[in-house]
Parts: C-alpha cells; sequence; structure tokens
C-alpha cells in the first residue's frame, strides 16, 4: 500500500544514512569509482542531490529534467567538487524534497517522470527511496543489498513485477 507520508519518512533515515557513511571519507574517496560502471562516488552523489531537485519539479508540475543532455552534464559538473560541498548538496536538496513533500497536495494526481514516465504522486517519495537506498549501495561503502529493510526489497520487487509483467520481450 502506497503511504506517501511514511515513506517520506524512509527517503529522510535512508538519506540521513547515506550521509553518516558518506561523512567518514575524505575528499579523495568520492573520486573513488563507484559500483555504477564510469562513475565514481562524486557522480553517485551530484545524481542523488540533483535528482531530489528534479523530484521536487515533478510535484511542482514541471518537467523532471529540462534534457537528458543537462541532466548528464548537471551530474558531471558537480561529481568532482569537494566532500563538504557534495554532503551538503545531498542534504539541502533532500530537504527540499521533504518540504515540497510535507505540502498540502492531490497526491492522486497523475505526474510526469523522465522519458515520459507517469505515475501517482503518491508514489513518488516510494521512487526517491529506492534511488537512495539502492545508490547507497552502488556508492561501494559497505552498505549492501542484503541492509536493505525487508519492507523495501518486498515492495521494490513488486513494483518490478508489476511494471514489466505483460512484456512479450520479458520472460514470465
Amino acid at each position: 500500500m502506497i503511504d506517501h507520508e511514511r515513506d517520506l519518512v524512509s527517503v529522510r533515515e535512508a538519506t540521513d544514512r547515506l550521509l553518516d557513511a558518506a561523512a567518514s571519507w575524505d575528499n579523495a574517496a568520492t573520486a573513488e569509482p563507484s559500483r555504477l560502471p564510469g562513475w565514481t562516488r562524486g557522480h553517485v552523489l551530484a545524481h542523488l542531490a540533483r535528482n531530489a531537485d528534479a523530484l521536487v519539479n515533478v510535484l511542482e508540475g514541471r518537467p523532471m529534467y529540462a534534457d537528458a543532455a543537462t541532466r548528464e552534464a548537471d551530474i558531471e559538473r558537480d561529481a568532482h567538487r569537494p566532500l563538504d560541498v557534495q554532503l551538503a548538496d545531498v542534504r539541502e536538496s533532500a530537504d527540499r524534497l521533504r518540504a515540497v513533500g510535507e505540502r498540502p497536495a492531490d497526491w492522486n494526481r497523475t505526474v510526469e517522470l523522465r522519458n515520459g514516465v507517469t505515475d501517482s504522486a503518491a508514489r513518488v517519495p516510494f521512487r526517491r527511496w529506492v534511488e537512495v537506498a539502492l545508490h547507497h549501495v552502488d556508492l561501494g561503502a559497505g552498505y549492501e543489498l542484503e541492509d536493505l529493510p525487508e519492507e523495501f526489497v518486498l515492495r521494490e520487487i513488486e513494483f518490478l513485477a508489476d511494471r514489466w509483467s505483460g512484456r512479450p520481450e520479458v520472460p514470465r
């Protein structure tokens, strides 16, 4: 069941967990490779910050990103910043998203995400939780898939099974 308020709490907890882990690094650690091919840890942190801002756009009725090239350029631009700047950006962008999420809104409305994908506004906080939790694993900082909360795993499996079911290119 979708509960955007509960999911906003889970997003905050996941963000705090990620920030606490990254706070032990030094600047050189942000330049280390992440588990994502071609991305450093700094790229992952930059992506998380820009994704929070993009979801603010979605909830406020604007396009998620201006375009794919701008999204990529913003991540590349922000990937090489000092650790303290990276962490502040992730924290501040998460706070902006939380503030928008706490406003009264029609959470049943349909919103448009990236690449023309639509969903209910109520699912946006969970989608953010997915971004934060899985990219925490991608940082290669000791947080593993096995550390993901059971509720998160079950909901993400259900979401993915529903999203991909019935497609001819996906085996049953």
